[in-house]
């Protein structure tokens, strides 16, 4: 790059009325004020013609637990319905405890399973680049209501820890990046060893997540009264016989269905990655690959019929915040920049440019002539945007960056449910598709 190079550019620039219009008005004003197109956002109407929300939107608030707040959004539905109260959440801080701990013990257990490899190896640097966070997937949600079940909020509320978790994961982070240290330096002292240390290392995450979050209760007095304002006991309930009463939907029979476009991703193929996952001893997280159209279809079909569904998108990518809306073409950054930006979805995953970012729930959905048009979604980042925390979703944005749903297995095509019970392809652990929802 010479000075004279340098130059040519600067005079390019310069020669160009539409480039120094655009300079004076986003140095003044935010880009995305610039390139909002009007007509796009005026276009967009909220209405749905099936609706399924009648309660209130919640707030993860300064954490990354969307995946949680939105697993625990699909069931509160039937247990409101169950309770007879309009508007009732289980306890999200409940399920992060157990996450915490949980993934504390995964990644130990991955440590020591890498032991032998170099530190700059690329699996090795990946594991230590996040020992612990916030975000999740579907089947991470599934494995901790299955060993940890559920409480009320009330039996275990919110903690400034569980509303704000970064002082949390920064010491977690530093203790498990101090617990990796020392299991590789046992390496050669076998595995007895290295778990006798291991164990020492979460008797300390133990107590670091309960000075931050409470401790989870082992049985509690569940009483309510409900909208009727008629009182109900049920009696000393253990977290596992509170989700086996109130939790009304059959998450054992939930697969998580992908839009992963790559080559390398065949369509109707089952995908999982490296050492993604919360639970030990819990199922692997397993994708099934499927087109966007199936995707959509599901998706829809599951709400007409009355079923909430949790997905897995990008969420910055075209959003309005204080309108509350998604559309494939809301900024027109190519009129501002004066060039296209042509990349699909799969060169989007394969260079970086995308990922799942956030999972929410779709509550509603505007169907017309059998195809969905737009999507009402509820959003764990409160009431104060979009209608009161409920968002409304273009289709077209759909098609270019939701990621994943969660559906029952009864509602694929014959061929792709058998298709679930095939080995999985193995994607190495730093794969985009294996992002974690925020």
């Amino acid at each position: 790059m010479t000075p004279n190079q340098l130059h040519a550019f600067e005079e390019e620039f310069a020669a160009r009325p539409a480039n120094r219009l655009m300079q004076n008005a986003v140095t003044r004003t935010p880009v995305d004020d610039v390139a909002l197109d009007r007509r796009v956002l005026t276009g967009i109407d909220h209405s749905v013609s099936h609706h399924l929300d009648d309660w209130k939107a919640t707030n993860q608030k300064q954490s990354g637990r969307c995946w949680m707040f939105a697993g625990l959004n699909l069931l509160r539905v039937g247990a409101a319905r169950k309770l007879g109260v309009k508007d009732f959440e289980f306890s999200q801080n409940h399920l992060l405890w157990w996450d915490k701990f949980e993934r504390a013990n995964h990644f130990l257990e991955a440590v020591i399973e890498t032991a032998d490899r170099d530190l700059d190896d690329r699996t090795v640097a990946h594991l230590l680049a996040s020992p612990i966070s916030d975000g999740g997937q579907w089947n991470m949600f599934a494995a901790l209501v299955a060993k940890h079940g559920l409480v009320p909020k009330s039996a275990m509320p919110e903690t400034d820890s569980s509303s704000a978790t970064r002082a949390m994961n920064r010491a977690l982070a530093a203790l498990l990046r101090q617990g990796a240290r020392d299991l590789r330096g046992q390496a050669g002292e076998g595995a007895e060893a290295q778990r006798k240390t291991k164990r020492e290392i979460l008797a300390v995450v133990h107590r670091v997540i309960s000075i931050h979050l409470g401790t989870p209760p082992q049985r509690f007095l569940w009483q309510w009264e409900d909208q009727d304002k008629e009182f109900h006991r049920d009696g000393w309930l253990t977290p596992a016989e509170f989700a086996a009463s109130y939790v009304q939907l059959p998450l054992d029979e939930y697969v998580c269905l992908v839009h992963d476009p790559r080559e390398s991703s065949p369509v109707g193929r089952t995908l999982t990655v490296e050492y993604l996952g919360n639970v030990v001893d819990a199922p692997p997280v397993v994708y099934l690959n499927v087109r966007m159209e199936l995707l959509k279809r599901l998706a829809m079909e599951a709400i007409v019929g009355g079923e909430p569904v949790w997905f897995g998108c990008d969420v910055q990518k075209m959003m309005r915040a204080d309108a509350g809306v998604w559309d494939a073409a809301l900024f027109d950054y190519a009129a501002v920049y004066d060039t296209a930006f042509t990349m699909d979805k799969a060169a989007r995953l394969l260079h970086h440019q995308t990922s799942m970012t956030h999972a929410m729930l779709f509550t509603g959905v505007d169907v017309l002539d059998g195809s969905p048009r737009r999507w009402r979604v509820e959003n764990s980042w409160g009431e104060e945007k979009a209608d009161k925390g409920f968002w409304t979703m273009n289709d077209s944005w759909f098609g270019e960056h939701v990621f994943e749903i969660a559906v029952r297995r009864s509602a694929l095509p014959p061929e792709l449910a058998a298709a679930l019970d095939q080995p999985p392809i193995v994607l190495p652990a730093w794969d985009p598709i294996g992002a974690l929802a925020n």
